[in-house]
């Protein structure tokens, strides 16, 4: 549990390289299997094939929830994006971590609130695009003095809160995980040292543990990909629909 982050200056910018290495691998991984699973494509689908369509109709089905199709359709594929790369990103760090000189280089990126509030934010964003896009900047502008002109203040403060509680949420969940992952580690070799029986009696209590937790983590990182990805529709879907 004592280690720091790989911190680089380059160009009076500061870089943590653990995060540039683990958002590229974790974007990588999505790349190759939404390419991969998208190589011939037939009228009957067989294999990868199922998979990736699996996703879209589990998309699908989620932005059916938040707004109409003909509305929604155009985020499908953000909407798999963000699937695929919150769930890859949650997984990264739960077989290991790997610490090199008393800096940690491989963990989850969204145990990163760098990294989830950055996502929050982009999420955000797209979502006032999409609004000014589908509504024009004249009357997407009056949502926010509706019903009401005193309302405005409050609209504002839940743009922010909104970006908050959706990239802290992410994080909170994934870093504590970790945290967890990384004391039940700790225990199964704490004691070798100075005693060979308490360093057996701490394996053999850490393990089952961890081995509950690390199932326990799958499902948590699971729940928040879906649970991102429904409230940047939900979101998306205040923003864009005509009924809101």
């Amino acid at each position: 549990m004592d280690h720091g982050a790989p911190v680089r200056e380059f160009l009076g910018l500061t870089f943590n390289l653990s995060n540039v290495l683990m958002i590229t691998i974790a974007s990588l991984i999505v790349f190759l299997i939404a390419f991969l699973s998208t190589r011939n494509l037939k009228m009957k689908p067989t294999g990868r094939q199922n998979f990736i369509e699996w996703i879209v109709d589990f998309v699908r089905n989620i932005i059916g929830s938040t707004m109409d199709m003909q509305t929604g359709a155009r985020f499908v594929t953000l909407g798999m994006t963000l699937l695929m790369y919150v769930f890859i990103s949650n997984m990264l760090g739960l077989p290991f971590a790997i610490i090199v000189d008393h800096d940690l280089w491989w963990k989850s990126p969204t145990a990163d609130p760098a990294i989830t509030l950055t996502l929050a934010v982009m999420v955000v964003s797209l979502t006032h695009y999409y609004g000014i896009k589908m509504k024009g900047a004249r009357e997407y502008g009056k949502e926010f003095f509706r019903p009401m002109s005193f309302m405005f203040p409050l609209k504002i403060i839940e743009e922010f809160s909104n970006t908050l509680t959706l990239g802290l949420r992410l994080y909170g969940n994934i870093f504590a995980g970790e945290i967890l992952l990384g004391l039940l580690a700790t225990l199964a070799v704490s004691g070798y040292e100075s005693s060979l029986f308490s360093g057996i009696f701490g394996t053999i209590a850490a393990a089952v543990p961890m081995l509950i937790w690390q199932a326990f983590s799958i499902f948590i990182g699971a729940i928040q990909a879906f649970v991102f990805t429904m409230l940047t529709m939900v979101y998306m879907a205040h923003k864009v629909s005509q009924d809101h």
